[in-house]
C-alpha cells in the first residue's frame, strides 16, 4: 500500500501527502504509478473517468481492473468503479462499493468514500444523474437515495442497496489482473441488500416526466432532477442542460429523504 493520508476530494489544501510506491502490494509498472500520483483525490479520479470512452461493448463483455481500464482507456460502471477502489486505496481510501439493485435488473455501482463524516462518490454511467456526489450526505443511505429520482426511465426503478468492501475478495486480484474479474461482481450480486422503497405514484409520475422528455427531445439525457448541487462535475456531453424550462430547482435537505422515499 502507499505510503499515503486521504487527502480532500477536491484536492484543496496548503499541504498534499506525497505518492510514495509501496514495497509491497499490488505490482503496479512505472507508467501505472505516474497515473495513480495524478490520482490522489475522487475529484481527481471522477474527472479521469468522465474523459474516458463509456464501454458498450456488447460482445466479448468485459470486466476489466485498474490496469485493464489503464491500457485500454475505456470503462464501463463497474470497470470504472475498480480502477477509483484501487488508485484511491493507494492514498489511503478504503475499497468501498455502493451497489443498486434495480427492478429491471440493469445495476449500478458507485465507488463510496468518507470525508469529514460525509459520505461522497465517484461512478461512471451512460445518464447524468448516475455520475458521483459531493461528500456531503451524513449516510450511506442518504447517498444512496440521492440516485432514486435519476434511476427512474422507462424501465428502471432501484429497489436496494448494498455496501460493500472489496478487501473481502482476500487474495483475489481485482486491482491489476490481465483477465476478467468477474469475481469482484459475484460479490456484489451475492451481498444482501438493504431495500429502498419508493412510492407507486411518485414512480409513475417520474417515468411519464422522463417519457415526455424523450418525445420532445430525442436522443438527449434529462436533467431536471432535485438536488444537482450535490452532483460531482459530469463528463463534457452531459454538461449542456436540454429544456431548462422544464428543470426542477433544488429544495429539501440533501441529507433526507424529502421525496417519500425510504
Amino acid at each position: 500500500m502507499a505510503v499515503s493520508v486521504p487527502q480532500s476530494p477536491l484536492g484543496s489544501g496548503r499541504t498534499r501527502a506525497a505518492y510514495v510506491p509501496a514495497t509491497t502490494g499490488p505490482a503496479f509498472t512505472a507508467a501505472e504509478h505516474g497515473v495513480l500520483r495524478r490520482l490522489r483525490t475522487p475529484l481527481a479520479v471522477q474527472r479521469y473517468l468522465n474523459a474516458l470512452p463509456y464501454n458498450t461493448a456488447a460482445a466479448p463483455l468485459t470486466l476489466r481492473s485498474f490496469r485493464g481500464v489503464v491500457r485500454h482507456q475505456t470503462a464501463h460502471c463497474l470497470e470504472a468503479v475498480l480502477l477509483a477502489a484501487t488508485a484511491l486505496e493507494q492514498h489511503g481510501y478504503p475499497p468501498l462499493v455502493l451497489s443498486f439493485e434495480s427492478i429491471d435488473h440493469l445495476d449500478h455501482v458507485l465507488f463510496v468514500y468518507q470525508w469529514r463524516g460525509h459520505w461522497g462518490a465517484v461512478a461512471r454511467s451512460r445518464d447524468p444523474g448516475l455520475h458521483g456526489r459531493k461528500a456531503v450526505f451524513r449516510t450511506t443511505r442518504a447517498l444512496a437515495l440521492s440516485y432514486v429520482e435519476p434511476y427512474v426511465d422507462l424501465t428502471g426503478r432501484l429497489t436496494g442497496y448494498a455496501v460493500v468492501d472489496l478487501r473481502k475478495l482476500g487474495r483475489y486480484d481485482w486491482r491489476l489482473s490481465e483477465r476478467n474479474v468477474w469475481k469482484a461482481e459475484r460479490i456484489l450480486l451475492d451481498h444482501p441488500h438493504r431495500p429502498i422503497r419508493t412510492p407507486d405514484h411518485r414512480v409513475t409520475r417520474w417515468r411519464n416526466r422522463h417519457r415526455a422528455f424523450l418525445t420532445r427531445f430525442p436522443g438527449h439525457k434529462p436533467r431536471f432532477f432535485a438536488g444537482e448541487d450535490s452532483w460531482s462535475e459530469l463528463p463534457a456531453a452531459f454538461r449542456r442542460v436540454i429544456g431548462r424550462g422544464n428543470t426542477r430547482r433544488c429544495g429539501g435537505d440533501l441529507n433526507e429523504a424529502s421525496t417519500g422515499v425510504s
